[in-house]
């Protein structure tokens, strides 16, 4: 029986973690939860799963969730989200949605055992920090991203010196064959209608600026610490073959599973073991083709800007992810056009501040610098 805590709850992400942990109460026993602001649905996660502890970001929502919850422990704000992510649990889902799940994961990588990472910012922004505090704590970091569970699934650490390649796979997303011209003028709900996933609005509009992509090769070279120029992402419209790695001899190992995130998190949920899965299963006898190609960096040209912050360094990463998550929450609000996101990432990538990421400090400050530049760009376009 491993003691769970879903930080995110409420996402799509800790939805489908909720999902399989119900399958199996006799292995799991969720006593943290924690939401931002849909109060409803945690409610009624809260009275399912009857954890010790629920955690509200959204202050204003603090009385609703607790006469709801009567004889549940019940906190709120920044300092209840950090409470809930530092109680000591077997098991953390950590799927807090931007940098602001950065604090909370570094607390539960201090206060448990095993934290299975789904947000990419954390490790984007302060990678190197991050991974320090899992070397420091003893604990296990499980990726739950299907690219980096995948590739997870067929690393050998043992082989590691005799890896030529990661190989990243990428939908190409709902705007994979779309013009520039017509990309351009994309509308929210055009880019997040994704073709095979079922995500939240942020990620789905990354994934249409193909910046996803470009998260993730930042985070692949933190979670398995290999250079840049050995991380190749290449766009698989099936989104079958959930990512690779190649070795010296030429075989390449591949992980393959339908497009639902409950095979990834069921990967990390149950790791080392296996699990039945709630989630669509592979049809392989359905499948009639498995096609490949290679990124159009001049349509999507946000993942050649990631390369780019990864090799300028941690600072750049810092400014590309709080330019970008800057200019999603400005796209998806109409403030701004959908090609005025890169452009955003851009501008502020080409003004890069002096500064420090030493730090939690350091790398909190920076981020809220480039945040205001990049809100000041928007503001003036």
């Amino acid at each position: 029986m491993r003691s769970i805590g879903i930080l995110g709850s409420t996402g799509s992400v800790g939805c489908s973690t909720v999902d399989l942990v119900k399958s199996a109460p006799q292995h799991f026993k969720v006593k943290v939860l924690s939401a931002n602001r849909n109060a409803e649905l945690l409610i009624e996660q809260a009275h399912s799963l009857r954890p010790e502890l629920v955690a509200i970001a959204d202050e204003s929502l603090y009385r609703v969730v607790a006469e709801a919850l009567p004889g549940t422990r019940v906190v709120a704000g920044r300092a209840g989200v950090m409470e809930a992510a530092s109680q000591p649990l077997d098991w953390v889902m950590a799927a807090i949605v931007g940098c602001a799940g950065l604090e909370p994961v570094l607390a539960a990588i201090e206060h448990s055992s095993t934290v299975a990472i789904a947000n990419k910012e954390p490790l984007v922004a302060a990678g190197a920090l991050v991974m320090a505090h899992v070397k420091s704590h003893g604990t296990t970091l499980l990726p739950v991203d299907s690219e980096h569970n995948a590739i997870f699934q067929v690393f050998e650490p043992e082989n590691r010196t005799a890896i030529e390649r990661l190989i990243l796979t990428a939908s190409g997303g709902p705007f994979r064959q779309w013009s520039l011209d017509a990309i351009s003028k994309a509308t929210p709900q055009q880019a997040v209608t994704h073709p095979n996933w079922s995500m939240g609005a942020k990620i789905s509009v990354d994934s249409a600026s193909m910046m996803n992509k470009g998260l993730e090769v930042i985070e692949a070279y933190h979670l398995f610490g290999m250079p840049a120029n050995k991380i190749e992402v290449l766009v698989h419209p099936q989104s079958v073959i959930h990512s690779m790695v190649e070795y010296a001899d030429g075989s390449i190992l591949a992980q393959l599973g339908a497009p639902d995130m409950r095979t990834p998190i069921a990967s990390a949920l149950a790791w080392p073991y296996r699990m039945e899965t709630t989630g669509q299963r592979l049809d392989l006898a359905r499948l009639s083709r498995l096609d490949f190609e290679q990124p159009d960096h001049e349509r999507f040209p946000a993942l050649r800007l990631a390369y780019d912050a990864l090799a300028a360094g941690p600072l750049a990463c810092i400014a590309l992810n709080a330019a970008n998550e800057i200019g999603v929450e400005a796209f998806l609000g109409k403030k701004i056009d959908f090609s005025q996101i890169v452009e955003t990432v851009r501008d502020t990538l080409e003004k890069l501040p002096a500064g420090s990421c030493e730090t939690l400090d350091d790398i909190l400050g920076y981020d809220r610098l480039c945040r205001e530049m990049a809100s000041g760009r928007i503001k003036m376009a």
